[in-house]
């Protein structure tokens, strides 16, 4: 991995804790506003709720925050399985932040229209059309992998993986449910990615992703600035 650091925890609890503090800290580190795309998944659930709770909250700088995600699926914001509610439920109805510095991905109308709207979005905030990289638009992108390491929706085989013009996409294979994520050009576009990893489920891929096989979607995130992983250790076998 490119000069990856890993960063080990006990169990799930304490990676989150962790994951909690530190996200805090880089945050408060950031001058002006502070970009983060948040992730979906169990690990992710209990690090929100820590931030929601003291005394993080009390330390987060939730007014210079301006949030996204990496991927969603497409199901209403009120549904069970939308990353959005997670988030919502467990972190942004208990803290400090204007609804309008928080930009969830639409989940109304055609995929692909929702895509470019969300795409339409990015480039607004962004105020262009072509990435620098001498200019991220990230400076935090929490992501997740699954056992066969796929990261937000970037799934293995997808022709997905190798889009290098969208900046969000819509994923109609390889799951149950369409869904919306955002492609490497945009992930990569981060000054720190962070993957949070926990069970012994995701031990074989992790090993896979360090050993450097790009067939799995997280190897390939290459980011401009920092790569992190938050892991247990189940994971490390």
């Amino acid at each position: 991995m490119k000069d990856a650091q890993i960063d080990v925890s006990a169990d799930g609890a304490e990676l989150a804790r962790r994951a909690a503090e530190w996200l805090v800290e880089e945050a408060n580190a950031v001058q002006g506003t502070c970009r983060i795309a948040l992730s979906g998944g169990s690990t992710p659930r209990a690090l929100y709720t820590l931030l929601a709770a003291e005394p993080l909250r009390s330390q987060m700088p939730w007014d210079r925050l301006e949030l996204f995600w990496g991927d969603e699926r497409f199901v209403p914001p009120d549904d069970k399985d939308s990353n959005y509610r997670m988030a919502r439920e467990t972190m942004l109805d208990h803290v400090p932040i204007d609804p309008d510095q928080v930009h969830r991905m639409p989940t109304e109308g055609r995929p692909e229209d929702a895509a470019q709207a969300y795409e339409d979005l990015l480039k607004q905030v962004y105020g262009g059309d072509r990435i620098a990289p001498d200019r991220p638009f990230f400076d935090i992108m929490l992501l997740g992998m699954g056992p066969d390491g796929h990261t937000a929706s970037l799934l293995p085989g997808s022709d997905i993986l190798d889009e290098s013009a969208k900046w969000v996409a819509a994923v109609s294979q390889g799951r149950p449910e369409v869904r919306l994520t955002l492609t490497y050009p945009l992930i990569d576009s981060s000054r720190t990615v962070a993957f949070l990893l926990s069970g012994a489920e995701k031990a074989k891929a992790f090993a896979q992703v360090r050993a450097g096989d790009m067939a799995l979607p997280a190897a390939r995130v290459d980011p401009v600035g920092k790569l992190l992983w938050f892991v247990d250790q189940t994971v490390l076998g």
